[in-house]
């Protein structure tokens, strides 16, 4: 998030201060690496690379399901699960320290409104608490189970993955723990240090069975809440916990439920597809706006909401119309989720993936990688800059017709003229050579 807002501000910095020269010289292969110089190259002090900065941006107030009341993240959890005890009498909520709220307190009041034994503390044993969970959503009661930070959820892998994913495959459909959700604190805090902060989605993606959810704010996270609790399948509820008191809205009182694998087009653009969950929804939200403003650049911007199963079709959609697509998590870059989704959206058109432009930002590693016919690897915080060199080439406008087929610009033959994104690119550039399919 940090390295993603502070690469977006420096360059949006340099394009307003109108330092021409330099902006020709940092275009193409080398505009990364200018923009992560130290202080004396780019004016930027190194250590703002590294500060999280994002403004939660609320939702308008959702009139279509009754009264709303204003709620931060936290107390919207609470209002779901408030409202899935009183609705189904098998519902049961376990786990450390839940009985008098929580460390953060999204059960507080629930033990003394529905019992003790509907509320009730566990042991510190994560593989516990889930395999606890298996059981009673075997016999049919709901389980909603909560581990303490998803940092520590790791003990539990083994009854997530080869026990909650798989028990209704192994038993032919004859049992089933589907009735069974995961809630678990997600994601960098600021000072959550290495078991505080971590966002393991992408090791629970890889499961068939299970499903993998992440809000964006109080009234995406009460729907989906109440939707993987009423799922027939095993859930994991990530919730971002720096949104817990940050994020504010009016959320309605009544339950409700948010569709899962289902994406939403947040803003829509024609320039390039944004794609993120969770926290950093919020940082490209307000980099799409500087773009806009800045650069003239229309992003179109989608939360993804669910990671598994996750909407293909949504995303492949706004590619194919905008031609570039940029992903942003906090998870570590190797194995990390976008690797998935860039790899998918190219696996969809052959033919249109030799145009696109792909970016994957990993704030967890500090790296920038872009992906597409070259590939620059450019680690922040170093004055030495790693770099496979790109090749020169000419940029759409100035190709002949047989070149722009060797390069996949166009599909259909005719060349096309160069996009006005990125500002006076000529060569040497992803995205400059980039492309919507031509229709006909």
């Amino acid at each position: 998030m940090a390295a993603f807002a502070a690469t977006a501000g420096g360059l949006l910095r340099l394009r307003a201060a109108g330092s021409e020269g330099q902006w020709r010289r940092l275009r193409g292969a080398g505009l990364l690496r200018g923009l992560l110089q130290p202080e004396s190259a780019t004016g930027v002090a190194a250590q703002r690379r590294r500060v999280a900065h994002f403004t939660f941006q609320p939702d308008p107030e959702p009139r279509e399901y009754g009264q709303t009341q204003k709620m931060n993240l936290f107390q919207a959890i609470t209002s779901a699960l408030d409202n899935s005890l009183a609705k189904d009498p098998t519902a049961v909520i376990f786990g450390e320290d839940v009985a008098f709220g929580g460390v953060f307190r999204c059960t507080v009041g629930l033990r003394d409104k529905y019992g003790k034994d509907r509320v009730f503390n566990t042991p510190l044993c994560e593989q516990g608490i889930v395999g606890f969970g298996i059981g009673i959503a075997v016999t049919g009661a709901t389980a909603i189970a909560e581990i303490q930070f998803a940092d520590y959820i790791f003990p539990a892998f083994d009854q997530i993955v080869n026990e909650a994913a798989k028990y209704r495959y192994r038993s032919g459909d004859l049992f089933n723990c589907g009735s069974l959700t995961i809630r678990a604190p997600w994601g960098c805090v600021g000072h959550g240090a290495l078991y505080h902060s971590q966002s393991p989605e992408a090791f629970f993606a890889h499961c068939p069975g299970i499903k993998v959810v992440v809000p964006r704010s109080p009234f995406q996270a009460k729907g989906l809440l109440l939707s993987c609790i009423e799922d027939k399948n095993p859930c994991i509820f990530f919730e971002p916990k720096i949104l817990y008191r940050a994020a504010v809205e009016q959320v309605p009182v009544e339950p409700y439920n948010v569709p899962l694998s289902q994406a939403e087009v947040i803003q829509e653009g024609s320039d390039v597809t944004l794609v993120a969950w969770g926290t950093q929804v919020h940082v490209i939200r307000e980099v799409a706006a500087m773009a806009q403003e800045k650069l003239g650049v229309s992003c179109e911007v989608i939360d993804l909401r669910t990671i598994l199963p996750w909407d293909v079709d949504t995303v492949c959609k706004s590619v194919i119309k905008t031609g570039r697509l940029l992903i942003s998590h906090e998870a570590p870059l190797t194995g990390g989720f976008a690797s998935e989704i860039s790899s998918t959206v190219q696996d969809r058109d052959r033919t249109f993936a030799l145009q696109l432009c792909f970016t994957v930002i990993s704030l967890a590693h500090s790296v920038i990688v872009l992906e597409g016919e070259e590939t620059l690897q450019i680690p922040f915080g170093n004055s030495e800059v790693t770099e496979i060199p790109t090749a020169e080439i000419e940029s759409p406008a100035e190709c002949t017709q047989e070149q722009a087929g060797e390069l996949g610009h166009v599909p259909t033959g005719a060349c096309a003229p160069a996009p006005s994104w990125p500002p006076h690119s000529t060569s040497a550039s992803l995205c400059s050579r980039i492309t919507t399919p031509q229709s006909g």
